[in-house]
């Protein structure tokens, strides 16, 4: 009987794997036109995978999206939708499996799209999306499995190398590394091994992901007991270790400089994908009591490194980790959290405040120093300026935000374009015109005016060019020139 099963699964082992070896490479499918098409204004193309070739089926999802195909009268967002809800389901796990050393742990390599890496804030922004369907459950199948499978995995990663923001394949997934050309001559401190890390770029709101990710699954499911196994208490003192060292100033007391904890220098054409002052950024001052960060979520490096939005993220999943650790007994961890928590979101309302003298209020500034240097703009990546209602650090009726929100949401911000292709903020990654959907949504998220919310649907029902699918940037006066046809983070 042993031996017949064996055979038996082998069989629809080799089988699965000859169906995903005629699978179609997602990046070249979703540059083409799929029947059928939307009936609306847009006639938008269909972009699911064959169900076969779909790298995870959750029946939660799919009638999550059948009920909502009922409930959305417009042909054109209806599609935009059964596209785009399911998409990391459908094109990004890939793989799912359990470690090596504990057949207990799950782990959950997620991709970010078009790159075979994994990103600690993208992954955990791409699971969010199934967050309000997430209930407990011990089926290796649930959503369940694949959130405590992104958690385990993140916790690994940043036990190993807790400044760097994407990661290569576990070996565990017997997947080859991905190459990053950009990355080969990248000089950091601390170093990194190129077998695990895919980029080390040090992004304090990859670290709050973290704490996000582990929050959602938290929120979802009630499940404080997992928490307490695996590695997840020692990757969150990991990430306060990371936090306590990066909230040094550039200067000590005596006015000597500090030996800083990462580095980070590339050779390239472009400022933002290096850090100047041999690695280092520009100089913090003492005693502002908010954690630096290197880059933005965008990956570019800051200009300040007192970044606003960041903070305020941390300070929130600080906070909601900190229940955890409550939750399985760890009342010396929770003590910690919930004190870093208090300290950052008092000194975002002493240093994290800028004045607009356009317009003479007061309004959040997205990078400062410590030195009363502020830049004034936002970007579209979350976190955001925009996005703080929605990382619930603020309510969106807050008369700073409000102030901020019209800034930023307006030619007053360097990074906003206006067109008729699309109207929105985008940012240094891909240069100014050039507007991210992401901003759009994040708008609507923040947003509770029927109308706007109704407008910004409209903005992406229009702005696929026929593809239906969610772009990460658009030329604001041409719906045709695009960068990277689909977008998950």
């Amino acid at each position: 009987m042993y031996y017949t099963r064996l055979t038996t699964a082998l069989s629809l082992l080799a089988f699965s794997v000859s169906v995903l070896a005629q699978c179609p490479d997602y990046s070249d499918y979703s540059q083409q036109y799929h029947a059928p098409f939307s009936t609306g204004r847009y006639n938008l193309s269909s972009q699911r995978p064959d169900p076969a070739c779909r790298t995870f089926n959750s029946s939660v999802v799919e009638d999550t999206v059948t009920r909502l195909q009922g409930a959305i009268t417009d042909p054109d967002l209806r599609q935009l939708f059964t596209n785009a809800y399911p998409n990391t389901l459908d094109t990004a796990i890939r793989w799912k499996g359990y470690a090596a050393n504990n057949s207990e742990e799950e782990l959950t390599f997620v991709i970010t799209g078009d790159i075979n890496a994994m990103w600690l804030r993208d992954s955990a922004n791409q699971m969010q999306s199934y967050l309000p369907v997430l209930s407990a459950s011990n089926d290796p199948n649930s959503l369940a499995s694949l959130y405590r499978g992104v958690i385990n995995l993140q916790s690994r990663y940043l036990l190993s190398f807790p400044y760097c923001q994407s990661f290569q394949p576990p070996v565990e997934a017997n997947i080859p590394p991905a190459q990053n050309g950009a990355a080969n001559m990248d000089m950091v401190v601390p170093p990194y091994d190129n077998a695990t890390v895919f980029e080390c770029k040090y992004e304090l709101d990859s670290l709050a992901a973290f704490l996000e990710v582990s929050s959602d699954y938290y929120r979802g499911t009630g499940d404080g007991q997992f928490f307490a196994q695996f590695q997840w208490q020692d990757a969150v003192q990991a990430v306060l270790n990371v936090a306590n060292s990066m909230m040094q100033p550039t200067y000590t007391a005596n006015d000597t400089v500090n030996m800083s904890p990462y580095t980070f220098e590339r050779t390239t054409t472009s400022a933002t994908e290096t850090l100047d002052n041999s690695g280092a950024g520009n100089p913090v001052a003492r005693g502002s009591g908010l954690v630096r960060s290197a880059f933005r979520p965008s990956d570019d490096s800051c200009i300040y490194q007192l970044f606003v939005p960041a903070n305020a993220m941390f300070s929130v999943y600080l906070d909601a980790g900190a229940e955890i650790m409550g939750a399985i007994g760890n009342s010396d961890l929770q003590a910690q959290m919930t004190s870093m928590s208090a300290s950052i979101k008092d000194a975002l309302g002493k240093v994290g405040i800028g004045h607009d003298p356009t317009t003479d209020t007061d309004v959040y500034a997205f990078e400062v120093d410590g030195y009363g240097s502020q830049n004034l703009m936002d970007d579209a990546n979350i976190p955001s300026l925009l996005s703080l209602p929605f990382l619930n650090f603020t309510d969106s009726s807050d008369a700073t935000y409000q102030a901020t929100r019209a800034k930023v949401l307006s030619n007053g911000n360097p990074y906003y374009a206006s067109g008729p292709a699309l109207s929105s903020i985008g940012g240094p990654h891909n240069g100014p015109g050039y507007v991210w959907p992401m901003a759009k949504i994040v708008q609507a998220l923040t947003s509770d005016n029927d109308t706007e919310i109704s407008s910004v649907l409209q903005a992406l029902v229009s702005s696929t060019d026929g593809y239906g699918l969610i772009h990460e940037s658009v030329n604001n006066y041409n719906v045709s020139d695009w960068t990277r046809q689909w977008c998950k983070f």
